[in-house]
Parts: structure tokens; C-alpha cells; sequence
């Protein structure tokens, strides 16, 4: 049996097209994925993320604990802001790929992937007893809205929350304390836009759902996440990032910070000599998915797409492609195989769609 949102009955409602994620029934369109893409690109959107898992670790030790458990430099943050980071390993595999919030150096929110909570969660429990704090799982305890796009903050400014909601930076997070229940509001999100992520109580979190839908709010699936987050390049756990592959083997190397004191992970990662490279490609006619195979002009396997789709800005076929390294080379010609057709591919180092992001 999946779990359920908050908000499945308003899905419902809506005639979202309901599927089975990481063990919850969520919706992955409304009436059309193409409108929902472009309303995040130059309006506004909302996703329903309450699958996403939430960990606060509280107490002295706080933040040496979450600086230790991950490769990116969380001590050195300022109060208030989201640090992205990989979870690895002794030997540099990905666990998980997660946002820090350093609501204060002895209280911190950790968002992870639905599909992950369990494992992360062992992992992170393994470890606590060494370090002065508590862990606690409050996944079951938040809802979590994504308000995304160019006029996010000037919808969200129009919602009675309890609070004035601020316009804090980019990849920042602040605590409400409203009616005797903390919300949190975070300048972060998975498109590439500007926008915020709304953690609080159900039934604040359905208020704010159904304020945002009488302000004509466009409501947004899965299916439209996916395709945005891949335009501006963004990894997804199970794709881009899997347990076999460390972050320096996908495009992670600015999240591993070799300078900081001890990490889980480090000593393998500072030897460690990357096997895959993870390729941008563009194509002009076909449509790639996941797991076509990638090759050179010769038809010799390079790698195959880890994560492929039609970019609704572009009218292109997008690809995120692991090549092995050590076959790889720049000046080659790249193809895709779509079902038995090679279909030409060039490389791009930049994102293909540029966000707006503040």
C-alpha cells in the first residue's frame, strides 16, 4: 500500500495523474506537462515534495556530526544557509545526495530523498552515538510545498502563513514560529528557478496549497520536475547518482571539500582516480532515455544516458550520459542508439536551459 500526501485528496480534485514514487501515490501531471515546464520557467508553479524525508539533529555536537557525515563544508556555512551535499561511504560511494540547513550550530535540518529515508537514516543512526547530539526522523511530522519560478516570492508574499515571509537569499533558509507549530521557508528548489520550499504542519501546508490554487497557482507533477531539473543539469539519485559511483565520478567534485579536517570518505577520495565522466549531450532529432547506449562514431560503447527527455524550452532531445574515462576523448563524434538508429549527439559543457535563480 503507498503512502499518501497530505494533499492527495486536492490532487485528486485537480485530475492529476496519480503514480506509484518511492512508495507514495503522487501526481506526475496535471492537464499538460509542456504548460506546467513553461509556467516555472516564466510564471509560477507549485509540487506537492511531502514524500521527502526530513532529519533534525539537535545538541552540542550538532554540527560536527552533520560536517563529518558529509563531503561538503558545513561548519564553515553561515547561520541560515542550505549547503547541497553528497553522503558517501568509507570508500567514497554516494548514499544519498541531500540538503543541509544550518538552522544554528546546534540545531539542523537535513532534507533527503523519499526513496532514502530508511537508509539514510540507518546510516546517520550508526554513527550519532560518537557525537553530544540527538537525531530524529520527522519526516511523518512535515509537509513540504515547492513554490518555483520567476514570480515565486511575489505569490508566497500574498499568503496568509501566520508570518511575514522575507525575501531572504538564494539557498537560505528562516524559522516561523506560527501558531505554536515552526515552519521553515527556504529559498531552494530543484528547477533552476528562483523559488521556495515551504516545510510545515499538514494543515498549514493545506492552506497554503489551496491559497496558491485560488491565486491560480499552476499545480505541478513529477513529470515536469524531472524535466526541469534536467534542462539546468541537476542529478537525481538512481541516476546520475547510484551506490556503485563516488561524487568525483558524476560532476560532484565542487561538493567534496578535501580541505575540511575529516570526513566519511575522505581518505579513499583523496587517491581516488575518477572512472566515469558524466556528459551533456544535445540532439537534434531523437529522444533519449534512460539506459540507451552511448558510442563513439564506430559504434563502440562509451556509456549509456542516465537520464534522457524532450526539453519543452529547447523542442531538443536532452541527455545526461556516463562515459567511461578512460574511452572518452573530446574531439570525438558522439551517437546515441535509439532503439536500433544512431541518432548524432554534441556534447555542451554549459546547462542546457539557463535558470533564474537568485
Amino acid at each position: 500500500m503507498s503512502n499518501q500526501t497530505a494533499l492527495y485528496n486536492q490532487h485528486l480534485n485537480l485530475g492529476a495523474k496519480m503514480v506509484d514514487f518511492a512508495g507514495w501515490q503522487m501526481p506526475i501531471q496535471y492537464k499538460n506537462l509542456k504548460e506546467e515546464v513553461k509556467a516555472i520557467r516564466e510564471s509560477v508553479g507549485v509540487f506537492d515534495v511531502s514524500h521527502m524525508g526530513e532529519f533534525f539533529i539537535r545538541g552540542n555536537d550538532a554540527l560536527k556530526f552533520v560536517d563529518y557525515m558529509v563531503t561538503n563544508d558545513i561548519a564553515g556555512a553561515q547561520i541560515g544557509k542550505a549547503i547541497y551535499s553528497p553522503l558517501c561511504r568509507e570508500d567514497g560511494t554516494i548514499i544519498d545526495d541531500l540538503i543541509v540547513y544550518k538552522l544554528a550550530n546546534d540545531e539542523i535540518l537535513i532534507c533527503v530523498n523519499a526513496s532514502n529515508i530508511e537508509k539514510d537514516f540507518q546510516w546517520f543512526e550508526k554513527h550519532v552515538q560518537d557525537f553530544d547530539c540527538q537525531l530524529k526522523n520527522e519526516s511523518d511530522e512535515y509537509s513540504l510545498l515547492a513554490l518555483q519560478g520567476p514570480k515565486s516570492f511575489e505569490v508566497l508574499s500574498k499568503c496568509d502563513l501566520g508570518f511575514q515571509v522575507n525575501d531572504i537569499e538564494y539557498y537560505s533558509i528562516q524559522a516561523h514560529d506560527a501558531n505554536g507549530s515552526k515552519t521553515l521557508i527556504a529559498r531552494t528548489g530543484y528547477t533552476g528557478e528562483d523559488g521556495f520550499e515551504i516545510f510545515g504542519p499538514h494543515d498549514l501546508i493545506k492552506n497554503l496549497w489551496n491559497q496558491l490554487m485560488e491565486l491560480n497557482v499552476m499545480p505541478c507533477g513529477l513529470g515536469a520536475r524531472d524535466v526541469l531539473r534536467l534542462e539546468v543539469c541537476y542529478p537525481l539519485y538512481g541516476h546520475e547518482l547510484t551506490d556503485e559511483i563516488t561524487p568525483l565520478d558524476c560532476g560532484l567534485k565542487w561538493t567534496v571539500k578535501l580541505k575540511k579536517e575529516n570526513f566519511i570518505g575522505k581518505t579513499f577520495l583523496e587517491s581516488y582516480q575518477p572512472k566515469y565522466q558524466l556528459l551533456k549531450l544535445v540532439l537534434d532529432k531523437g529522444i533519449p532515455r534512460d539506459h540507451y547506449v552511448v558510442e563513439d562514431e564506430n559504434g563502440n560503447q562509451l556509456g549509456e544516458v542516465t537520464s534522457g527527455t524532450m526539453s519543452v524550452i529547447l523542442g531538443k532531445g536532452i541527455a545526461l550520459a556516463r562515459v567511461e574515462k578512460k574511452l572518452y576523448s573530446e574531439d570525438m563524434k558522439i551517437n546515441v542508439d535509439i532503439r536500433g538508429r544512431k541518432y548524432m549527439a554534441q556534447v555542451t559543457k554549459k546547462p542546457f536551459v539557463v535558470g533564474g535563480h537568485k
